[in-house]
């Protein structure tokens, strides 16, 4: 039986550890907190998923809260003009995605796996310790998108547009929001905010039920980047609720009388998008593969996040699966890493395209969803499979072509 260690027990290494379980492999996950000091923390992300991706944990029963978590059914745009008020305001259809706060997703996961028969190892892992590791296991993975890990992997300069946060981000988890008139509470809406940046509100589920979170997206130095240095959860949510106001008054009374979900349920920070090389080589010679947002992470803008890893998951599973007893070589790490670049690079590439000033083509495409559903629905489609973009999102000749096809022009 070959022996497997994932390094790092979120989406990608989970469903990783989870689906060579499956197939019978003895696999071991490490991780540097219990699921009990996952549930007690701070909350990560906003993982939203998207269904293609939700339907790659369903094989393996991975998802768990299908009955509980709102559906997020519809999605769209809200862009203000020169007076303030929305000049671009549409909504598209989504497909069913949904957001399940990973303080219960992973550490649901993570009994999973050990119920399952896998071996789960609380413990820090230090680069020396992956050297040893690499000698001892037929294939090492690396899941963990943060710490001293990630320095394993050499940045690919060629892939990387930034080497800076482009956007400073604040999270937000809460209840009692109401539904925006006429359009309820299935939807996600993204109020762009022009030269000052973004925020998305959507429905999601939190450790005490169905909740609503909001993600707001600040270009640095801009009038929506003012929480660094706020700590006080109440001060957060106060300050996030100002904004919004402010830049977002059409969203205020929904949330006006809101309160958050817990005292662990905001957060903020920002980093640099990048893409790293896919091989870590240890001093001893041996090799470890990355996966998911250690090679790969976007800013949470274009919601590729938690939908890459569960690809990736899904992809280097299946490699895995058909490379047999065959060692797991640099040329073999390199093709699977390829594999998943051929997908990953379309997100990538929306995403840069999003944290830019949006050319003239794409203002115009916005603005054609007012009167045309059939933009709204392939704009939200491809957020699902970013490969649709280059049909109609990059290139003015094609944009123009996809709107007068649709019968916007």
């Amino acid at each position: 039986m070959r022996r497997i260690l994932i390094v790092g027990a979120g989406q990608s290494g989970l469903q990783l550890g989870l689906g060579l379980l499956a197939h019978g492999y003895d696999v071991t996950v490490m991780t540097e907190r219990t699921p009990d000091e996952v549930r007690a923390g701070r909350v990560t992300s906003t993982q939203i998923m998207m269904p293609a991706t939700i339907a790659l944990e369903q094989p393996y029963a991975l998802d768990l809260w299908a009955d509980q978590v709102p559906p997020i059914d519809r999605a769209g745009f809200t862009i203000p003009g020169p007076d303030g008020t929305p000049a671009v305001n549409w909504l598209g259809d989504l497909g069913g995605a949904q957001s399940v706060d990973q303080r219960m997703k992973m550490p649901a996961w993570m009994d999973l796996f050990v119920t399952r028969g896998g071996n789960l190892v609380v413990h820090p892992v230090a680069v020396s310790d992956i050297d040893w590791y690499t000698r001892n296991y037929d294939l090492v993975v690396v899941a963990a998108g943060k710490g001293e890990l990630v320095s394993m992997f050499d940045r690919d300069h060629d892939r990387s547009e930034f080497t800076t946060p482009q956007r400073r981000l604040a999270v937000a988890y809460f209840h009692g929001a109401t539904p925006r008139p006429a359009v309820g509470h299935d939807a996600l809406h993204v109020n762009a905010i022009p030269e000052a940046g973004e925020i998305i509100m959507f429905p999601g589920l939190t450790l005490s039920g169905a909740c609503d979170i909001i993600l707001l997206e600040a270009v640095p130095g801009g009038p929506l980047d003012v929480f660094g240095g706020v700590r006080d959860p109440d001060a957060h949510w106060a300050l996030m609720r100002d904004l919004v106001r402010q830049f977002a008054p059409w969203d205020y009374d929904r949330i006006s009388r809101a309160e958050l979900t817990d005292p662990m349920c905001v957060l903020s920070g920002g980093f640099a998008p990048i893409v790293r090389k896919p091989i870590a080589q240890l001093p001893s010679g041996g090799l470890a593969l990355g996966i998911g947002d250690v090679l790969v992470t976007n800013d949470p803008l274009s919601g590729q996040g938690s939908n890459n890893a569960a690809r990736a998951a899904d992809l280097y599973l299946n490699s895995i699966l058909a490379h047999g007893d065959r060692p797991f070589d640099a040329q073999w790490m390199q093709s699977v890493f390829d594999a998943f670049w051929s997908r990953a690079r379309h997100g990538v590439k929306f995403s840069t395209t999003l944290l830019g000033v949006p050319p003239e083509h794409i203002q115009m495409l916005m603005g054609a969803g007012n009167t045309c559903p059939a933009v709204c629905d392939a704009i939200m489609s491809a957020f699902d499979n970013p490969a649709e973009f280059e049909e109609f999102f990059y290139d003015p000749a094609k944009t123009t072509a996809f709107l007068q096809k649709v019968g916007a022009l």
